[in-house]
């Protein structure tokens, strides 16, 4: 069944929601009106904000990677939370469900609009995955 968000006239998003996406850390779709509109570039996280390898360390890698996309965001005016759509790319498709699992954690369960898809490799060879996306800033 699907449900849109309550909302409020004032709420940033409203997020359309569905009972398997939900399940699967994703939204159908974000709606927003106004605000800035900041486009990501496709990130990758085989080293942490140290310098340290995260080579092998899928966990990692995905926390790391966060933490980068929200310091992007930041410089612009914003937050993690303000992505709006989100595309994985992912070298193991065995590490999809571990995804997941890490996205609930870090945006609790508002999710943006996501596609995740399998690809043999990154630019990066230590890189196990690769986010890009956008973000609307300060909507209404």
């Amino acid at each position: 069944m699907l449900s849109f968000g309550a909302s409020v006239a004032l709420h940033a998003k409203d997020f359309v929601k569905g009972e398997r996406p939900q399940q699967s850390g994703y939204s159908l779709a974000v709606v927003t009106e106004g605000g800035k509109t900041v486009w990501l570039a496709g990130q990758t996280a085989s080293v942490d904000d140290q310098g340290r390898s995260l080579a092998g360390d899928f966990d990692g890698q995905v926390r790391q990677l966060f933490r980068q996309l929200d310091a992007t965001l930041q410089k612009a005016g914003g937050k993690l939370s303000d992505m709006v759509q989100m595309t994985v790319f992912i070298t193991d498709v065995r590490n999809g469900s571990r995804f997941t699992q890490i996205r609930r954690e870090v945006l609790g369960d508002n999710f943006p609009g996501s596609a995740m898809i399998t690809i043999t490799a990154l630019a990066d060879p230590n890189a196990k995955l690769e986010i890009q996306g956008y973000a609307v800033i300060g909507s209404k």
